[in-house]
């Protein structure tokens, strides 16, 4: 097979690429921007010619003419599977009307083009060689039908719901596979397309674009030859036969994928909410409808912690809420997968610590609020913020109890206390009472309360239901840490140091079995970080390398990251299809974590065809390296069911596996590729984390969740401030700049002073 260079209408020939038949995935050498050679799998049928057009190419400051090969196939060739990788570039949506069609565009341009269309074509000519740009064109135009053709096998293989979808992410793979950096330049320089803005409909887009240039040459008076022979023919021929790749068919595809997932949007709504809660929620009664109310229209419950029980409870309570709501919220449950995990620590003791806030120099400056109630009645409402809570086992407490008394007791170490009664509220089931503390006490299980009154001291009951405090261990940089497989050793080693080091527990096989010393890990999706220094069958020694000033706080349930190691990991689980049974009966979506490769996929839709779940939902959750950079496989090898289909960018373990410095660039890439395929993208972990804990958020959050537009839902993360946090999310997701639309027209003349004469201006 030869390959040749067209330059100034003479062809050049330069090197053969020669490859054996029988390779299925090959690979084409590509200019980089710097003037280097880039290794890039294009996956080329090395039984087909291939022609090239010259391309330029930007190194540093100077154009320098530089080769990109365009494959044109055979007819009597046949397409054969091959996958298909390549770099991504940002999403954008083309900005057309929802009644435009390609044709139609094409048909509005030519009537547009003016009759001085010699004066416009010299300016074009001027800027750029239009005839050169063409070629281009028209040979970029021919690469991604090629690439169509060659991954016909692979294309056959997709469920009708998603052919053209498929198809369209082939194109747009085709396409990030060149260097058209100097392609872009050129047509930006006549502002006709922008190759940035056409991942979601990419034959369309380049068809459309050659049609109008072809129709600007053929309206000038400079050109008498017949140029709109050869691709606009076969472009036109292509819309006759595949009406299903219009501009506008592509953007209603991907309405539909993102509807059907996720549910249609309510009002003038532009992204849906999701919102993860655990056994918290059954603390309130009003807590999923208030959410609901908020703006949430997911609720996700991830199945690695709580149990089926819960489970149906807050499913229960969801449903009640947006029935009572008329609300339509659908349920998200993510499989626990095979992630690694810290074992549960001993609990600690069961107390609760009241502490005033203080200043600098110790003066209380706002007293410690604590809720009073009975067990039966609940939580507090949601809009009080107490610093404890504590629950009474008499009622009578509550029927003698009024503003304004004041509550003795001795705390956990025998000090005197007191709490004064300042607000009575009526709670769903009761009465509840919240009092101010101004000094710090340790309240237990079993702590005795007394009204006094005057000279009379009344019992009142006991405190009850304590929970044990979470256990940690704080570790620092230079300590070492020993993770042991068995659950049974050094559970009273959570507390400080054993053997010149702190203990913890994994009970996962898979890291003990893959990991080498030398290698890094890390804990709390990167708040602490670690080198591996040993090895046993049942140990591993840390030692820690990244910690916070003064230590970070390592719990139970924390994930283990091995960023180094290549652990292979079971796909599905046990636990996982013990809890896909529930999922099959009580949700509409599943999420399935840890995706790795296509094996896992494989398994999954072997498991939802054996429980016949067409209809179920799939949520693909990228939170690792191998993850990332296969997702073009893994989203055709989803598209072969029918089942609906989404992409979450879990940014917490994705950071950790690829590297915070590359987040922003890969959250941009997923984006585009799953714009491309058409496939709905949920955007999260950490979002406006600082606002659902403490009320307050960061700046960097606000911008973080101005990108998250870009996809079609955004997640927050369960947090005492949750409620607050989804009404302000859904106020910058779907604010629509009135305000500012309102400044600006202050600026901008106004219709009748445009139409008036000059002297009636003055």
């Amino acid at each position: 097979m030869t390959t040749s260079i067209v330059t100034n209408h003479k062809a050049t020939p330069i090197r053969h690429l020669d490859m054996p038949s029988s390779q299925a995935i090959h690979s084409a050498d590509v200019f980089s921007r710097r003037g280097k050679f880039s290794h890039l799998p294009c996956k080329l049928n090395s039984k087909q010619s291939v022609e090239t057009v010259q391309l330029w190419a930007k190194i540093k400051n100077t154009r320098t003419t530089r080769t990109t090969a365009f494959a044109t196939p055979n007819e009597n060739d046949e397409g054969e599977r091959s996958g298909s990788h390549a770099c991504s570039d940002e999403q954008v949506f083309v900005p057309l009307g929802n009644n435009y069609s390609s044709n139609d565009l094409d048909e509005e341009a030519a009537d547009s083009l003016p009759e001085s269309g010699s004066r416009v074509f010299q300016m074009v000519e001027h800027s750029v060689n239009l005839a050169s740009l063409l070629d281009k064109l028209k040979a970029l135009h021919l690469h991604v039908l090629a690439s169509e053709q060659w991954n016909a096998s692979r294309l056959k293989l997709c469920h009708n719901n998603y052919v053209e979808s498929a198809k369209n992410l082939i194109h747009y793979l085709a396409l990030k596979c060149l260097d058209i950096e100097p392609l872009k330049d050129d047509l930006a320089l006549i502002s006709v397309l922008n190759l940035e803005m056409v991942n979601s409909s990419v034959l369309a887009s380049l068809t459309t674009c050659i049609e109008l240039l072809e129709n600007l040459q053929l309206n000038s008076s400079r050109t008498g030859k017949d140029v709109s022979a050869g691709i606009s023919t076969q472009g036109k021929l292509y819309h006759q036969k595949n009406g299903n790749f219009t501009i506008n068919t592509m953007r209603m595809k991907a309405c539909l994928n993102r509807e059907l997932l996720l549910g249609p949007l309510q009002g003038s709504r532009c992204t849906h909410i999701m919102t993860t809660v655990g056994e918290e929620a059954l603390e309130s009664e009003t807590l999923i409808t208030d959410l609901i109310k908020a703006g949430t229209s997911i609720i996700r419950l991830n199945c690695a912690h709580g149990s089926p029980e819960t489970w149906s409870e807050i499913i229960r309570r969801v449903k009640r809420s947006s029935q009572m709501l008329e609300a339509p919220c659908r349920i998200l449950m993510d499989l626990a997968g095979p992630k690694l995990r810290t074992d549960n620590l001993k609990p600690g003791p069961c107390v609760v610590k009241v502490s005033a806030k203080k200043n600098a120099t110790g003066k209380v400056i706002f007293p410690a609020q604590v809720w009073l109630s009975h067990k039966g009645a609940g939580a507090p409402p949601p809009h009080l913020s107490p610093d404890a809570v504590l629950f009474i086992d008499d009622e009578n407490f509550f029927t003698v109890v009024k503003v304004g008394d004041t509550l003795r007791f001795f705390d956990a170490r025998g000090k005197k206390r007191m709490l004064k009664i300042s607000r009575v509220f009526h709670v769903f089931s009761g009465t509840g009472f919240m009092a101010e503390c101004t000094r710090t006490a340790y309240v237990s299980s079993g702590t005795e309360l007394y009204i006094k009154r005057k000279k009379d001291r009344l019992p009142v009951g006991q405190v009850v239901d304590v929970p044990p405090r979470e256990s940690s261990i704080r570790l620092r940089v230079g300590d070492l840490l020993i993770i042991s497989r068995d659950s049974t050793c050094g559970e009273d080693n959570s507390y400080g140091h054993v053997s010149g080091g702190y203990r913890i527990t994994c009970s996962s096989g898979y890291l003990f079995d893959a990991v080498k010393p030398g290698e890094r890990i890390a804990f709390d999706d990167g708040k602490i970080w670690g080198v591996i220094k040993g090895t046993t069958i049942s140990e591993i020694v840390v030692s820690i390398t990244h910690a916070g000033l003064r230590g970070t706080k390592l719990g139970s349930q924390k994930s283990i990251n091995i960023p180094d190691s290549n652990i292979r990991f079971k796909g599905v689980t046990s636990k996982d299809l013990v809890d896909l049974e529930f999922v099959k009966s009580h949700a509409d979506m599943v999420g399935v974590s840890f995706i790795r490769d296509t094996r896992d996929i494989i398994v999954l839709r072997q498991e939802l065809e054996e429980r016949k779940l067409q209809n179920l939902g799939i949520v693909l959750k990228i939170e690792t390296k191998s993850g990332f950079e296969k997702l073009p496989l893994l989203l055709l090898e989803a598209m072969k069911s029918s089942n609906p289909l989404g992409v979450m960018i879990a940014r917490g373990d994705l950071a950790v596996e690829c590297g915070w410095e590359r987040l922003a660039d890969i959250q941009e890439e997923i984006l585009s590729f799953c714009g491309a395929a058409h496939i709905p993208v949920i955007w999260a972990t950490q979002v406006l984390e600082s606002l659902v804990k403490s009320r307050v958020p960061t700046r960097a959050e606000i911008t973080d969740v101005a990108s998250g537009r870009k996809a079609s839902c955004v997640m927050l993360n369960k947090g005492r401030h949750i409620v607050e946090a989804i009404s302000t999310l859904d106020n910058i997701l779907n604010s629509n700049s009135r305000q500012m639309k309102a400044e600006v027209k202050s600026l901008v003349p106004s219709s009748h002073l445009v139409q008036e004469s000059p002297s009636s201006c003055i």
